[in-house]
This record gives structure tokens, C-alpha cells and sequence, in this order.
């Protein structure tokens, strides 16, 4: 049994989460819509079984089916469906039946095998198949999932690994990205060793650390130097950069050696100080780290930016982040991140790309543009059938959306975001416990917690205080964030946070802004980005004049209003030349047309 270190913040039990509203509505939309289409589970598996699908160009098809595996497994973890279930209990089989004599599974033939993403489609069959065991309800299919995970990972260790063994070296086995795609396999190896406890495999992950990344730059010691931001390195591709580092938590968290933890919370700290972006996203150029935090609102740019790949996979990376520190900072940013990037990404008016109507957007635009530009890693899976990388990969963020909101500590429970329904599960002592939680936050301040527990029991119970909010028990206002009590049926706790509308200027962040011809300025309400849509106005380039206090808050009128399509809320706001509606980011340009655009940051007359 390997001693991992213990995270600080577990996920609670399948089926702990009962929730309403939007987050709920968008996890059961991804599930109907999506994950429970057999027709594309089926041509995920094909890619597998023709043996070559992506040889003819260096291809990624191979990604797919754990991509859609990984966030397929972490819905029925929220709601235990039966039909997913069996639909994806059905999928493994077909898979398993795809592994070749050689214990391969592989969308690249042995003539063209371990170059571009071959290494990157064999992570996420060992990914994907990793979170269906976490939901695999039959022992046997357990045992003969992990003897076809030990068979893949051993065929890639006779291959790859040391030079001076005669093997091709992790950051060789791919001409992009200097290898980077090819390295972020270091998360399934640190796990795979949890899983068997054979030593081979944390050799692997130690090889895939020393070759740091990417060929000639390591990316792992330059975080933990400190001295860098990830726009500064060599190689800059967000997304796999952040997988790198997901598994590199992974194999701290399985030797102990606090040097990678420090690396890892180094690196998340770089990247929300240099390239997090208002809607909680990164890569304003495409999808690479460019200093987006000042490239969010430069014009100079107006092509696609902050993939949708990028924005779950920081979702994933935060919330690991969260579980092994308990740091409810991190907590924070995942929030923003759900409620503008994420939410904003989802196709809710069944909107049409290319033969297909994808359930995710692949890209998040800020200053005045469309949503649905572009499908991320579109590839043809069959004639006329297409899928892409942000489509497959974003029912694992919906489902975070719900899992990270809740967990179990060692002595309680840690409150980090919220929605309103009811949470059953147990404490630390193996009591039953009930949460009722009752809020209309982020549009409404307060957040309503009854505890409801079997018997009275001491619990320590933290909770995010978002937005200078105020803590309450049983009408008490308590000074601190976390309280250790002895808790009763009937107890309730209140939030209340301040949501008023703050304007923040391109020159809060960047001085130099004041120069540019241009000025610009965003609307924040606690969490939520409020966007302005051509729908409502279609003058979207003439600048507003807005009136603020010292601490950057609105002193305009603002009067709640209601849009010619749904919101999460929307505001007039009545400015010097006329008044003028914005609403929330997410719900914003959903109709992803070109001649209707939307804009966050918006100019401003300063």
C-alpha cells in the first residue's frame, strides 16, 4: 500500500451533491446531450481499433475517449446515473477489446509510434480508464482494467525512457511543444504506481522529471526557482504545461518530496499573478501564456484566445491545489472561472459547427468579438463527423463545478463554493450528516447553511468567505472563518457577502494603459463579468463615461433588468450619454453570431 500524503480536502462520496440551479442544469445538459450519445463512444473506440487512424497526419483522435471517459466518470460521480453508467461500462469493454498483441492501445501503427501525440493518446487511455475505476462497480472488470493498463504502460517503458539505455528519451518522443505534450503522461505513471505499487513505474515518472518538461528547459526546476513566469519559458502552450504540473502533484503527493509541491504551488501562483484573465481563463493568443493578464485587453489581437481546454484544466490543477493545501484561495479563482469561462462555453442554443452541434465552445473572447469562431482540435473521426479537444474535455469542469464545492477534512468539513440543494454524507467519525443549503448566490449576498446531523458531534466546519462576507452562527456574527463546535440538528450558519459593481480599469492593472489611445474598463459583480451584448445595444464602440468612488465601485443608478434572452442577471445602468444594459458574461453572445458580438472589456472614456 503506498503512503500517499493525505489530502488535506477529500471529494465527498458518489452521489453526496443534490443540487438546483445552474450548475446542476449545465451538468445534466452536458450528461443528456453529450455523454450519453453512443455514437461517439463508439467512434472514439474505432480510432483504437483501426490501429493507425491518426498516422496519415500526426493526428490526436486517440485523445478522445479518455478525454470523454475522464469527465463522463466525474458526472456519474454527481449523478449517478444508471444509463451513463451503462453506457460507459459498455465503452471499456469495447476498448479493452481494441489492445493489441503487443499490449498496446494506440491510434499510431509501430512505424510511426512514439512521434507528435502518440505519447499524449496513450495518457488519456490510461487517464480515462484510472476514473472509470474510481466508479467501476464490478471487481472483475477492476482486475482486467488494470492488467490492460499495466500491459500499455509497460509496452511505452520498454520504449521510452534513458538514452543511455537505448530508449527514445520523454521529450524526444514528440516534435511539438519541444516534447511538452509528451511529458504531461508523468500524471497517469505517478498514479499508475499508487494503483499497482510497482517501482517501474515511479522510475518512469522520475525520468519524465529529469527531463524536465521540455527538451533543453525544465520547466519544473525554473518553477521552483521562482524567478520566471511561464510566459517567459522557452515553450509556452498552457494547457499541457498545466497537465505537467497536475501529475507532478501527483508524484509529490507519492514520494513526499516537498520540493515538487513547493514547484507546483509556485507555478500556480505565477500564472494567476501574469496570465489569469477577469473570466478566469488564460492565453489571450490562442492558447499559449503571453502575459494575458495585460493582453486582455491590448487590441492589437483579435484572433481566438482563452481555449476552453485551458480553462478545465486550470479548474482541474486549482482544485487539486485545493485538496492537498486546504488553501481556500484556490477556491477563489475556480470560482470565477465556473461561473464566466466555463459557463460561458456551453452551446445551451444548440448552435451548429461543421455537421455537429458541439455541447462546448472552444474559445472565450473578451474585447468585442463572437463566441463559436473556431472548433480546438477538430478532427475527423469518420466521413463527415468531426469531434474536437475542447469539446471532449469539458464535462470533466461542469462536473468539478459541483465536487469542489464540498469536502471532508480531518476533524469537519470545508465549505468552498456555493449552491443551493442538499448534501448527504458522512463526517469524519462515519456519523450521517445533511447540509440544506439555501442561496441565490452570486446574484443574491446571502448564503443560508442548515446542519442536520444524526447526532450532536464536534465538527470543525471552514467556510470561503467570498467577497468580505460575514459569518454567522445561529444569528451570532463569528470573526473568523472556521468554527469548531459541538453542532445540533437545527444549527444554521449565514454568509453575507458584498456584491456591489466595481469597475476595473485597464491602468489598475497596467500604468502604461493611460498612454493608449484606447482606454478600456471591465464591470465586476463579486464572481460574475458583466458583459455588454449586441443584442441588447449594437453600438459596442463608443466609449462610456462611468462614475466610481475611491475604491473603484459603481456610483452610477443601477436598476435590475431583464434581457430578450435568458441571464443570470442583468443591469441597467444609466450613464451620462443614455443608459445601457449589461448582463453576465456566461449567458452573453450565446447565439454565436458573428454580426452579434459581445464585449467584457469595453472602452471607456477615462
Amino acid at each position: 500500500m503506498i503512503d500517499l500524503v493525505k489530502n488535506k480536502v477529500e471529494m465527498l462520496e458518489c452521489g453526496a451533491f443534490k443540487y438546483t440551479g445552474i450548475v446542476d442544469e449545465t451538468i445534466h445538459l452536458v450528461q443528456e446531450k453529450q455523454l450519453k450519445d453512443a455514437k461517439y463512444w463508439k467512434l472514439f473506440v474505432e480510432q483504437y481499433r483501426k490501429g493507425n487512424a491518426d498516422d496519415h497526419d500526426r493526428g490526436w483522435r486517440g485523445e478522445y475517449w479518455g478525454k470523454m471517459m475522464r469527465g463522463a466518470s466525474l458526472t456519474y460521480l454527481y449523478t449517478q446515473d444508471d444509463e451513463l453508467y451503462n453506457l460507459l461500462e459498455e465503452s471499456v469493454y469495447d476498448l479493452l477489446s481494441t489492445q493489441d498483441e503487443l499490449n498496446r492501445f494506440s491510434t499510431y501503427s509501430l512505424e510511426c509510434e512514439f512521434s507528435e501525440w502518440d505519447m499524449w493518446n496513450r495518457k488519456y487511455i490510461l487517464l480515462g480508464s484510472m476514473y472509470f475505476l474510481d466508479i467501476c462497480k464490478d471487481e472483475e472488470l477492476k482486475k482486467r482494467i488494470v492488467n490492460a493498463l499495466v500491459g500499455h504502460a509497460d509496452y511505452i517503458i520498454s520504449k521510452v525512457g534513458d538514452e543511455e539505455q537505448g530508449k527514445i528519451p520523454v521529450t524526444k518522443t514528440s516534435i511539438f511543444w519541444n516534447g511538452l505534450n509528451s511529458s504531461s503522461i508523468l500524471e497517469p505513471f505517478a498514479r499508475l504506481y499508487v494503483l499497482t505499487g510497482f517501482e517501474r513505474y515511479l522510475d518512469f515518472a522520475r525520468h519524465v522529471i529529469k527531463c524536465g518538461g521540455t527538451d533543453g528547459f525544465n520547466i519544473f526546476e525554473a518553477a521552483y526557482e521562482n524567478k520566471l513566469y511561464p510566459y517567459e519559458y522557452p515553450v509556452t502552450k498552457a494547457y499541457e504545461m498545466m497537465s505537467c504540473f497536475e501529475g507532478l502533484l501527483w508524484y509529490y503527493r507519492a514520494t513526499r518530496e516537498e520540493k515538487y509541491l513547493v514547484a507546483a504551488k509556485n507555478f500556480a501562483n505565477k500564472v494567476i499573478e501574469s496570465d489569469i484573465t477577469v473570466i478566469g481563463s488564460a492565453g489571450c493568443t490562442h492558447e499559449l501564456f503571453d502575459h494575458s493578464i495585460i493582453k486582455q485587453f491590448d487590441p492589437a489581437y483579435d484572433g481566438i484566445m482563452q481555449e476552453t481546454c485551458v480553462t478545465v484544466t486550470w479548474l482541474k490543477f486549482l482544485y487539486q491545489l485545493l485538496q492537498i493545501t486546504g488553501d481556500k484561495s484556490y477556491a477563489d479563482h475556480i470560482e470565477v472561472s465556473i461561473y464566466n469561462a466555463l459557463l460561458g462555453s456551453i452551446n445551451t442554443e444548440g448552435n451548429e459547427r461543421i455537421n455537429t452541434t458541439p455541447v462546448f465552445d472552444s474559445y472565450s473572447p473578451l474585447r468585442k468579438a463572437s463566441r463559436g469562431r473556431a472548433t480546438g482540435g477538430l478532427k475527423d473521426i469518420a466521413p463527415d463527423t468531426y469531434y474536437g479537444c475542447c469539446i471532449a474535455i469539458g464535462a470533466a469542469g461542469t462536473a468539478l463545478s459541483a465536487l469542489s464545492s464540498v469536502g471532508r477534512t480531518e476533524k469537519g468539513f470545508q465549505f468552498s463554493l456555493y449552491y443551493s440543494g442538499v448534501i448527504k454524507t458522512k463526517t469524519p467519525t462515519g456519523s450521517n450528516i445533511e447540509f440544506r443549503i439555501s442561496t441565490t448566490y452570486p446574484v443574491g449576498e446571502y448564503m443560508d447553511i442548515e446542519i442536520i446531523p444524526d447526532k450532536d458531534e464536534e465538527l470543525t466546519l471552514e467556510f470561503r468567505l467570498p467577497y468580505g462576507g460575514k459569518l454567522y452562527v445561529n444569528d451570532n456574527e463569528i470573526d473568523t472563518d472556521t468554527v469548531t463546535r459541538v453542532w445540533k440538528a437545527g444549527d444554521k450558519v449565514c454568509i453575507k457577502t458584498n456584491l456591489k459593481i466595481r469597475l476595473l480599469k485597464d491602468t489598475d492593472i497596467l500604468t502604461e494603459a493611460a498612454q493608449r489611445k484606447e482606454r478600456y474598463g471591465v464591470l465586476l459583480r463579486g464572481p460574475i463579468v458583466l458583459a455588454r451584448d449586441a443584442r441588447i445595444d449594437k453600438d459596442l464602440d463608443t466609449p462610456l463615461t462611468f462614475q466610481t468612488d475611491y475604491e473603484g465601485y459603481v456610483t452610477n443608478k443601477v436598476v435590475e433588468t431583464k434581457a430578450p434572452f435568458r441571464t443570470l442577471l442583468a443591469f441597467e445602468l444609466e450613464l451620462e450619454k443614455g443608459k445601457h444594459t449589461f448582463v453576465d458574461y456566461a449567458h452573453a453572445g450565446k447565439i454565436w453570431d458573428d454580426n452579434l458580438p459581445i464585449a467584457a472589456w469595453i472602452k471607456i472614456n477615462e
